[in-house]
C-alpha cells in the first residue's frame, strides 16, 4: 500500500470513529431531551448546556481541520484531507444514528445540521450528497498524486470550490433567515444573542432550497472538471 493510500485509510478510520463519537453524544442528548423521538421545534436547552453544545460543534470542526493539516503536505492536500474527514464523519454519523436509533426515517427527513452562527437545517440527503462530492474530490487528488502529478488548485478553481461551498451553506441557513426576517427571531435581526437558544425552540423548518444547493454543487463539479482536464494535460506533457 502506498504511503498516500495508507494516510487516507488512517484518516478514514479516524473519521468513522469521530462519526460514532458524534452519534453517541446525540444519542445521549435525544435520550434526555427527546425521549419520544426527535422532532421540530427544538426543545429549549438551558443556557450553559446550549453553550457547551455550540463549543462542542466548534471543537469538532477544529479537530477535522487539524487532522487535515497534519496529514496534508500541500495546501490542496490539506484542504482535500479536511473535506474527506468531514465527509466520512458526516456520512457515518447518519449511518450510526440509523443503526442505533432507527433515525432518520428517510433521506428526506429534516435535521438540524449545525448551530453556528444560526441553525442549519435541511433534508439528510443534502449533506450526504455534499459529503460524497468531498470524497470524490479527495479521490481525484490521490489518483493524480499517485501518478506523480503534483496537484494544486488555480485561483479560478479555488474560487469555484469556495463559492460553491458558500452557496451550499446558504441553502442550509436560508430557511432560518427567512423565519428571522419575518419577525420570528428579533435576536438575529438586532444582533442580540442573549436569548437566541430560546428562539430556536420556536423555529420549525418550512422549506429547503434545492435550487441553491444544486447551484453550489454545480459550481464545485465545474471546478473538479477543470482540475481534471488541467491535470490530464500536465500528465500528457510530462517527459516519459
Amino acid at each position: 500500500m502506498s504511503p498516500l493510500r495508507k494516510t487516507l485509510l488512517l484518516l478514514f478510520i479516524f473519521s468513522v470513529a469521530m462519526g460514532f463519537m458524534e452519534t453517541a453524544v446525540v444519542v445521549y442528548l435525544r435520550e434526555i431531551y427527546y425521549p419520544a423521538g426527535f422532532r421540530f421545534p427544538l426543545v429549549p436547552i438551558p443556557g450553559p448546556m446550549a453553550l457547551v453544545e455550540v463549543l462542542r460543534e466548534a471543537a469538532t470542526v477544529v479537530m477535522l481541520i487539524t487532522i487535515g493539516m497534519l496529514a496534508g503536505k500541500s495546501a490542496a492536500q490539506r484542504f482535500c484531507f479536511f473535506l474527506f474527514c468531514f465527509a466520512v464523519w458526516d456520512i457515518f454519523y447518519y449511518v450510526f444514528l440509523k443503526l442505533l436509533l432507527g433515525w432518520p426515517e428517510s433521506l428526506f427527513t429534516f435535521d438540524i445540521l449545525f448551530l453556528i452562527p444560526v441553525p442549519w437545517t435541511g433534508p439528510v440527503l443534502a449533506p450526504c450528497l455534499a459529503s460524497l462530492t468531498m470524497i470524490f474530490l479527495t479521490v481525484i487528488l490521490v489518483y493524480y498524486q499517485e501518478k506523480n502529478i503534483p496537484v494544486r488548485f488555480l485561483p479560478m478553481e479555488w474560487w469555484l470550490l469556495t463559492s460553491g461551498a458558500a452557496v451550499m451553506i446558504a441553502s442550509f441557513v436560508r430557511d432560518y433567515f427567512v423565519y428571522a426576517t419575518q419577525g420570528g427571531s428579533q435576536d438575529v435581526v438586532t444582533g442580540n444573542t442573549r436569548n437566541l437558544f430560546d428562539d430556536f425552540s420556536q423555529y420549525v423548518p418550512q422549506s429547503y432550497s434545492w435550487l441553491l444547493f444544486l447551484s453550489g454543487e454545480v459550481m464545485i463539479l465545474v471546478s473538479v472538471v477543470l482540475i481534471i482536464r488541467r491535470l490530464n494535460r500536465v500528465g500528457r506533457l510530462r517527459p516519459l
